[in-house]
């Protein structure tokens, strides 16, 4: 059976127009299948309570269509029912076309718009004017705290519905989606006055890479964006898709630590490199907040890359949430180059959270799915991992629960494991560390390793040979095995399969969950 919406819409002429125009093929999987699009799902009632207008047509005893435009608070239209919406219909309709045009011909036909994501939403329907006397339903349709008197209420009852793609749509703003956009902004700026910041501070950092803070953005209330140029201005060394940059953070005195931010600038791009630092109110992005100015020069270790993009033909499957994008936007600026197969999907609180997402619509409105409590759709893992191409690449970076939820969703579905690649967050802060004894067996030495100091560095000083690169729990370089006790892991790289099954730690950042540790070392 047809889809409710092909079957209404398009009519033996509109399809002798799609087969005239060679688009009729696109269109032939509404011909077939179940016959679902006329039943409204949780996608469909949350967008529809977040939008506060529409374009309403009615059809005239003259057969001729009349568009209206209705508004409201955000959350007016209501929906009742899988198959029912209404709404009030508020004073200031003098000419009453639409009301008459009902009365005659109870057809209707709606279009719904979100401008500031390029969504639309089509309804057909029938309408029905709600009796004066129904008072119980009158009350269910009205706007709480609008000033506006509602008339009447009317229910469609939903015939069909289509969801069109954002070719075409102009993004716009609301003055509460502006406001809420520029707010953190202004206080951010009015703070950095109020500080009277010097544009150049001290040099940081002891690494063979110079370079100079060239421009500093606010991306979202608490992300911000770090452009850095080579000191000299020569070109900055080639770096592959997923790589990370090693920057200096400022210490108590004159020492410093070193923390691992991917470059999400396009690799192709040799004059800049690009980081994007959320600041979780303590540890390293906090101090990069806080202490990094415009012209500061920063001597930073060479990039390295933990997280490498395949180099074949394969298409690829990015999926990112909160500030794992980072990597996968330069990914996506590498694939695009290439014409690969890709598509991003990106998961965020909100939009006002999600670092890049204009640039990325911008730059790839037909590769780019975004996912957000307010939007209609949600991440899911199961459905992108089924669905994708049969020979598709997957990369994934965001907090541990998504990876996590790939991996298990990946063996659940037969997906082998070398096609899933994966960076977590790095951990920044792991708390108040004890005090401990490792045994290494293979070395047979007993190390003290005090509070301020990593087993691999205890190991390292002892003179014992170790792999190791990242130090920072990013790349698994340095992981070994525990033959006894029970590690406490502060990596972001070890999945759970690794840590539980094969029993492995990363010394460079884990330490004993309680009593002493022996490793394989």
């Amino acid at each position: 059976m047809a889809h409710k919406y092909a079957q209404i819409v398009f009519t033996p002429t509109v399809r002798g127009v799609q087969e005239q125009q060679n688009s009729r093929t696109g269109y032939a999987s509404m011909d077939a299948g179940e016959d679902c699009n006329f039943m409204l799902s949780d996608r469909e009632k949350d967008f529809l309570e977040q939008r506060d207008s529409f374009y309403m047509a009615s059809v005239s005893e003259t057969n001729w269509p009349y568009v209206q435009h209705r508004g409201g608070p955000k959350g007016f239209v209501k929906v009742i029912d899988e198959s029912t919406i209404g709404f009030s219909d508020f004073r200031g309709n003098r000419q009453y076309v639409s009301t008459g045009n009902f009365r005659s011909n109870d057809r209707v036909a709606l279009i719904f718009m979100d401008y500031a994501n390029r969504r639309r939403l089509k309804i057909m329907g029938r309408v029905t004017q709600v009796s004066d006397q129904d008072w119980e339903l009158l009350a269910k349709l009205e706007a709480e705290d609008y000033p506006a008197a509602a008339e009447r209420g009317f229910l469609i009852h939903v015939e069909a519905f289509d969801w069109n793609c954002p070719q075409h749509i102009t993004p716009r703003f609301t003055q509460e989606e502006l406001n809420n956009s520029i707010t953190s902004i202004l206080r951010e700026n009015e703070l950095l006055k109020s500080r009277q910041t010097t544009l150049a501070a001290e040099p940081l950092g002891e690494g063979p890479l110079a370079l100079v803070i060239s421009s500093i953005r606010q991306l979202t209330p608490r992300v911000r964006s770090y452009e850095l140029r080579s000191l000299n201005g020569e070109d900055l060394p080639v770096i592959p898709a997923g790589s990370h940059l090693q920057i200096p953070l400022p210490l108590a005195g004159d020492e410093h630590a070193w923390r691992s931010y991917s470059i999400c600038s396009d690799p192709q791009r040799r004059d800049l490199y690009e980081i994007a630092v959320l600041d979780t109110g303590k540890g390293g992005s906090h101090a990069i907040h806080q202490s990094f100015n415009l012209g500061q020069t920063l001597f930073c270790k060479m990039p390295a890359n933990h997280f490498q993009l395949h180099e074949d033909g394969r298409p690829a499957v990015l999926i990112a949430a909160g500030i794992g994008i980072t990597p996968l936007k330069s990914m996506a600026h590498t694939l695009a180059s290439r014409r690969a197969n890709w598509h991003l999907h990106y998961a965020g609180r909100s939009l006002n959270e999600m670092a890049f997402r204009d640039s990325l619509l911008e730059h790839f409105p037909k590769q780019v799915s975004l996912y957000h409590k307010d939007g209609p759709e949600r991440l899911d893992i199961e459905e992108i991992l089924g669905n994708a191409p049969i020979d598709a690449q997957f990369y994934v970076c965001g907090p541990n629960r998504l990876i996590e939820e790939v991996i298990t969703i990946a063996r659940k579905l037969g997906l082998d494991s070398s096609r899933i690649a994966h960076e977590r967050f790095i951990s920044e802060v792991h708390g108040a560390a004890e005090p401990m004894t490792v045994f290494l067996a293979k070395s047979n030495i007993s190390l003290a390793v005090p509070t301020n100091q990593s087993i691999l560095n205890a190991a390292l000083e002892a003179g014992i040979t170790a792999n190791y690169s990242c130090r920072a729990g990013q790349c698994k370089t340095c992981a070994v095995k525990v033959l006894e006790g029970k590690a406490k892991h502060h990596d972001q790289c070890l999945d759970s399969r690794e840590r539980n099954e094969q029993q492995l730690m990363c010394p460079c950042v884990s330490r004993g969950e309680s009593g002493n540790l022996v490793l394989d070392m």
